[in-house]
């Protein structure tokens, strides 16, 4: 009888691998461990430093999500396709975050005039070497691919501004659990989307500005933002009466500004 050893050598000569961890176990602990929910929830820091320290673990799951081939992503189902991007996304960011790590205020400071931090090639995924930009816009809203408007509340840009990094990984059995918990949290932080009844506005992130036509073209019901927001009205507003005016949809719409300053938990 042939030994264990001897087989596990021939299945390694033979180029077979071990199966990829569609628990993304190793990233999810890696959130639970460096992750801080902050406002009842909707919100969150991260601990660089903490991440830096266990730098050896990101970068075997990165290695682990670029040894990825296209062919075999492609033998996957829809959601643990989507769930494995959101998750490089978030965890490439976390990456370039680190390589100026504690040296920077904003990831705004890893760009320059010529090029955008979102184009800095850094890594490669499915065989191709890629940059955050490639990754978000070129795989994840392709039309026709996912048409899941709710990933803007998924994926994190390493910004106070940003929607919330999740204290846990992406996962194709929780997915849409976890994309709809997205945009609830979002949209009940005040901070960063509430209604003015003083002047009839719904004050909201200006990712509904950069993204809004995602909310428009009837993907998982979203046809409009004032759709969109009267879905959400519970969550935008405590009172009755702003409530009624959301669900009605009249009243105006003003973009905030955006908080590029880092989510780092430092003071």
């Amino acid at each position: 009888m042939m030994k264990p050893f001897v087989i596990l050598a021939l299945l390694l000569a033979a180029g077979v691998t071990q199966a990829f961890d569609h628990s993304h176990g190793s990233w999810d602990d890696l959130l639970k461990r460096h992750v801080v929910l902050i406002s009842n929830g909707n919100s969150s820091q991260v601990d660089y430093a903490g991440m830096q320290s266990d730098h050896v673990i990101l970068a075997s799951y990165l290695d682990s999500l670029s040894a990825v081939t296209e062919q075999e992503y492609q033998g996957w189902t829809k959601t643990e396709r989507l769930a494995f991007l959101i998750n490089a996304y978030n965890a490439f960011t976390i990456e370039l975050i680190l390589t100026e790590y504690p040296d920077i205020q904003s990831i705004k400071d890893l760009g320059n005039l010529f090029r955008s931090p979102w184009k800095r090639q850094f890594f490669s995924l499915l065989g191709v070497p890629r940059h955050l930009d490639n990754l978000e816009h070129d795989l994840i809203r392709t039309p026709g691919v996912f048409d899941e408007p709710r990933i803007h509340f998924a994926l994190n840009c390493a910004s106070i501004g940003c929607p919330m990094l999740r204290n846990e990984a992406f996962t194709d059995e929780h997915l849409n659990t976890q994309l709809e918990s997205g945009i609830n949290r979002f949209l009940s932080d005040h901070s960063r989307n509430r209604f003015d009844p003083s002047s009839n506005s719904l004050l909201v992130s200006p990712i509904f500005d950069w993204y809004g036509r995602d909310f428009e073209l009837g993907h998982n019901g979203f046809t409009s933002l004032k759709d969109t927001f009267a879905k959400y009205a519970d969550r935008l507003t405590d009172d009755p009466g702003s409530r009624l005016r959301i669900r009605s949809g009249n009243y105006g719409i003003v973009f905030l500004d955006y908080d590029w300053s880092l989510n780092d938990t430092r003071e």
